[in-house]
């Protein structure tokens, strides 16, 4: 017989023992489907859960603050610096804060100029009773003022010319006398049209669009202080900080410990408890088809015995029964991958609201390794036609 007319024979009487003992190996196909369903869907869960929990502590604020280093100047070159060198697929949200003193009724309050869109990703945990835009007002501010959604009131403030410093530091005496001289108030109404209450500093605050700040003031754009929301754990932030303090020497970079330490904490305990199931799972599964071929074996020993005293070797059997294991770990991996994407796919939506990509690596990657544990669980099943004389069990002994 060819080769090729030999390996289209195998294949055939192997299918066909499949075909015909459907009933008792659907068992084994379902133990093997469900096994690969869950493993290929905590896989896709294990390497999803950084990024998506990475997202959910983002909703506790910034885990990165960003100071100028000395007598710098954060500008727009400088924070369009900072956005390249981390990166936008990893930016949530990247916030600069401008703080200047201003009046109400003689009294000083601190208004904060900031971009009023990255600022509410940074800070989704805020409560904000109206809506977000200028312009909002802390808590405590309210109270005092007596303030509610829709009122107006009046600030009152200093206006520096274009030219003049908005701080005397490291001025000469003539420089400060220019400045003193370009120095005019200004007055704006402004309308409220929410109220910020965190339970922090933030409640004693005015919120303004840092454009219309630096306006007011007459001061080109300058940030005190930036808070970046990134999606990283511990090392990666570190790494990050270490990059902006060495090409952005301007910038002081300082990371909030507390939230990306917690974030470790959990997502390692969540990875361990992924691993712990699948293993789990996979010892199961290896249990399954260890039965199902003990007992097709046993159910099959006048057949064996029969194809034993017709010439067949032991070897030429024990192939046929591993070909049956084979192609009953690739019918099961392959429809697990798709069930484990769904499954991946519902529990992603469920705990974090947010979708995920279909990972085609673990395709072959599931198949193989339902193959192997096919394979491994019918070893000692197969081994178990040398133990089958043809004689004894042909006489029904």
């Amino acid at each position: 017989m060819r080769k090729g007319n030999r390996k289209t024979f195998y294949l055939k009487m192997v299918s066909g023992s499949l075909i015909r003992r459907a009933s008792r190996l659907i068992i084994a196909v379902l133990a093997i489907a469900i096994g690969a369903t869950i493993l290929s869907g905590l896989v896709t869960i294990y390497y999803d859960i950084p990024e998506q929990l990475g997202r959910e502590f983002r909703s506790y604020g910034a885990n990165l603050i960003v100071l100028p280093r000395g007598d710098a100047k954060i500008t727009r070159e400088t924070l369009s610096k900072l956005k390249n060198l981390i990166g936008s697929n990893k930016i949530v949200g990247m916030a600069p804060y401008r703080y200047q003193t201003v009046k109400i009724n003689e009294q000083p309050y601190i208004i904060a100029g900031t971009d009023l869109e990255q600022a509410e990703k940074n800070s989704p945990f805020w409560y904000i009773e109206g809506e977000w835009g200028n312009s909002l007002v802390g808590h405590e501010i309210a109270e005092t003022l007596n303030l509610k959604l829709g009122d107006s009131f009046m600030i009152q403030g200093v206006k520096y010319g274009e030219q003049a410093e908005a701080s005397g530091q490291n001025l000469s005496a003539a420089e400060n006398q220019k400045r003193d001289l370009a120095r005019q108030n200004f007055h704006k109404s402004l309308k409220v049209k929410g109220i910020v209450s965190t339970g922090g500093a933030e409640e004693g605050f005015i919120f303004t669009d840092i454009d219309e700040l630096d306006e007011l003031i007459g001061d080109t754009f300058r940030a005190d202080v930036i808070e970046c929301s990134i999606i990283a754990d511990a090392k990666e932030l570190s790494d990050i900080s270490k990059k902006i303090e060495k090409e952005i020497p301007e910038l002081q970079p300082r990371a909030v410990r507390r939230l990306t330490q917690s974030q470790d904490i959990v997502l390692g305990k969540l990875q361990a408890l992924v691993l712990l199931v699948t293993v789990v799972v996979l010892i199961i599964t290896m249990i399954s088809v260890y039965t199902t071929m003990m007992a097709m074996v046993a159910e099959r020993r006048r057949e064996i015995a029969l194809k034993k005293a017709l010439g067949a070797e032991n070897k030429l059997v024990m192939s046929e029964l591993f070909g049956e294991g084979v192609l009953l770990g690739i019918i099961g991996g392959a429809s697990g991958v798709f069930l484990g994407f769904e499954f991946a796919m519902r529990v992603s939506l469920n705990v974090f609201g947010r979708g995920i990509n279909f990972q085609w690596a673990l395709i072959p990657i599931t198949i193989f390794i339902f193959v192997a544990i096919t394979v491994a669980a019918s070893i000692i099943p197969v081994r178990k036609v040398m133990d089958i004389h043809p004689a004894i069990v042909l006489k029904g002994e």
